[in-house]
């Protein structure tokens, strides 16, 4: 049996691993894992608790305390001895990968979980992802984007390099009940038409900057729209609170963080998803997720959406930074019923690639390799 460790970091829950952790195939592997993270009770570690999965806690603040947490988990893996380990995002990659490099670790892959952020908003950071990448076994890029940044931008080997897509058990999107949604819509007032959804941390390369004014002129057509911003946390906050001035109070709501995610969806008219360019998106899950939920989607075409949107057949797709056209594809949807099930049907049917077990089945066949 194979001994998976899988190293993340700054994770408090995250559905991907509960999922991968549950379809897992246990008589060929035994998983566990180390969470590098400011505090240990966390949501994953009573998942993990449930499960009877072994779970590590290396704590960890900021960067003042690398030096310490490298020692910790490097301590951990010469203890347990995993055969793999798979770590995920920026400090678990950091921290976790060169850990296993010092500790002897034969097989360490790493998820890489961003595009060009480092490239366009902290190049010092860009030496940390070389490094990480040339420690690497393997490095998965979720997307045919992230393969190109890291082999094209970054000069990681393309034979290192292999491409897994996020998956996802898509009938939790599509199968949800209405006492779920209707559970949403009371919780947030969610009771006018139309109501417009945005799932994205306040982020620069996010775009939600040209959203607020696509929905401000959107509310002169429909008086009564409401805008919601969900995952509503990040460094852009104060900018994106600023802009929603513009609006009346009644018109927009903020979410910090909904665990029902699906039934959110669901009570969406019209779902907004418009990363700044084509290369700063390293997946976008939720490109992903709305077409499952059967949500109409305006969207750019970064991260996965080139591998899997067409204009006018699954989506609505807009130029970047584009205001203008963010209404306008808006203002399409919500008057052309026709457009809107053609949309819908063809965003369910246009999934095959993307399903947890497959997923599952790649990592399986990697972890085995």
């Amino acid at each position: 049996m194979k001994k998976v460790m899988y190293i993340l970091s700054n994770i408090d829950k995250s559905n991907e691993f509960e999922w991968v952790a549950d379809r897992m195939d246990k008589s060929r592997f035994a998983i566990s894992f180390i969470s590098i993270h400011s505090q240990e009770n966390t949501a994953h570690h009573q998942f993990c608790k449930e499960r009877n999965i072994p779970f590590f806690h290396v704590s960890y603040a900021g960067k003042k305390d690398i030096a310490t947490a490298l020692w910790q988990t490097v301590k951990i893996l010469r203890r347990e001895k995993p055969d793999v380990v798979h770590a995920h995002l920026f400090e678990g990659g950091l921290i976790g990968i060169t850990a296993a490099f010092i500790a002897g670790i034969k097989k360490r892959i790493y998820t890489r979980h961003y595009a060009t952020q480092h490239h366009e908003y902290a190049p010092s950071g860009v030496k940390y992802d070389k490094l990480v990448n040339k420690l690497s076994t393997q490095v998965i890029a979720t997307c045919g984007n992230v393969q190109e940044v890291l082999t094209e931008m970054e000069g990681c080997p393309e034979n290192k390099v292999v491409l897994i897509h996020h998956g996802f058990p898509l009938e939790d999107f599509s199968d949800v009940s209405a006492d779920r949604i209707q559970a949403i819509k009371d919780k947030y007032q969610l009771h006018t038409h139309p109501v417009i959804g945005v799932i994205s941390r306040y982020l620069h390369l996010k775009g939600i900057q040209y959203i607020i004014p696509a929905f401000a002129r959107l509310r002169e057509k429909y008086p009564t729209a409401k805008l919601v911003l969900a995952n509503a946390k990040g460094e852009y906050k104060s900018t994106v609170q600023q802009m929603l001035q513009q609006l009346p109070e009644e018109a927009y709501v903020e979410i910090a963080f909904e665990h029902d995610n699906a039934a959110l969806f669901k009570s969406f008219d019209v779902f907004v998803h418009v990363p700044i360019n084509c290369r700063i998106e390293a997946f976008g899950q939720i490109y992903i997720e709305a077409l499952a939920a059967g949500i109409p989607g305006v969207f750019t075409l970064s991260g996965v959406a080139p591998d899997v949107v067409k204009d006018g057949e699954n989506a609505l797709v807009v130029d970047f930074e584009n205001a203008e056209q963010i209404y306008s594809a808006i203002d399409r949807l919500l008057s052309d019923d026709d457009l809107r099930r053609k949309i819908i049907k063809n965003g369910l049917s246009s999934l095959d690639r993307f399903t947890i077990e497959q997923k599952v089945s790649a990592l399986e066949k990697l972890y085995e390799a």
